[in-house]
């Protein structure tokens, strides 16, 4: 086989055929597509091509990108092809610095004002407003409205944290509820009292905040406040829930029966 050598190092008459084609095979080297327009490149896209870095898209061309003061170019051929600098925000094609009060600081999120206050300090009219926190409240994290929540045992009446009056077999939550207070199990909450539920007969208490509390034992179905056996006629079989019936393969239902189709 052919050898060539350079500087003591030998290479076969292949590769050397294929380092002129690396050398010859860049995007400088390459015969533009008639499709293709100026500035843009092949693109396994349904359109086939994309504007280069610092160009976009406009009525299938690709012109370039006028990047504004305190602003970047994305390398995007999509969009305007720039994004402000932190600390600014785009306005009728510029970038202007964002305005931040006395006690607030920058955020990442373009959304909203562009800034929050310092814990302790609430966002009042574009300002950053010492927080008033009532008797019985503490301090919160400085994205809260507030900034400052009742402690357990108290709610929020307007600005100021008032006594929580807990009933007879209730109990204070965490959980969000206007009263500050739950019903212990086998209660249901009634204006400002808990009160015992009435399970029926064949029933059991349910776990649920909502409903009357109870459930019917599997076989039997609420009706009013009662629970009443399921009727399973021939041929058929209580459903999963348990509390009505459904045909036996290949039975259908026809009525209060099960009748072959």
């Amino acid at each position: 086989m052919l050898r060539i050598t350079v500087r003591n190092s030998q290479f076969t008459l292949f590769a050397f055929f294929a380092l002129l084609l690396l050398d010859t095979s860049g995007p400088s080297a390459q015969t533009r597509r008639p499709d293709i327009p100026a500035h843009a490149h092949s693109h396994s896209s349904s359109r086939g091509w994309v504007c280069d870095d610092g160009y976009r898209e406009r009525a299938g061309a690709c012109e370039s990108a006028t990047v504004p003061s305190n602003a970047y170019a994305t390398g995007s051929s999509y969009g305007r092809g720039w994004d402000c600098n932190f600390g600014y925000r785009e306005n009728s094609g510029a970038c202007l610095a964002i305005a931040v009060p006395e006690n607030g600081y920058l955020t990442e999120s373009s959304v909203g004002t562009g800034w929050r206050c310092h814990r302790g300090y609430v966002q009042q009219d574009g300002k950053c407003a010492a927080a008033n926190v009532p008797p019985n409240a503490y301090l919160l994290g400085d994205f809260y409205a507030d900034g400052w929540k009742c402690n357990r045992g108290y709610k929020a009446v307007g600005s100021t944290c008032e006594t929580i009056e807990l009933p007879k077999n209730g109990y204070l939550t965490e959980r969000y509820t206007t009263t500050g207070w739950d019903c212990e199990r086998g209660y249901r909450a009634e204006g400002k009292n808990c009160i015992p539920i009435d399970v029926p007969k064949n029933g059991y208490l349910s776990d649920g905040s909502y409903g009357p509390g109870w459930k019917c034992d599997r076989g039997y179905r609420a009706a009013g406040n009662d629970c009443v056996a399921v009727k399973v006629p021939e041929n058929a079989h209580l459903t999963d829930r348990g509390d009505d019936w459904e045909c036996n393969r290949p039975y259908g239902k026809k009525a209060a029966l099960c009748v072959l189709r």
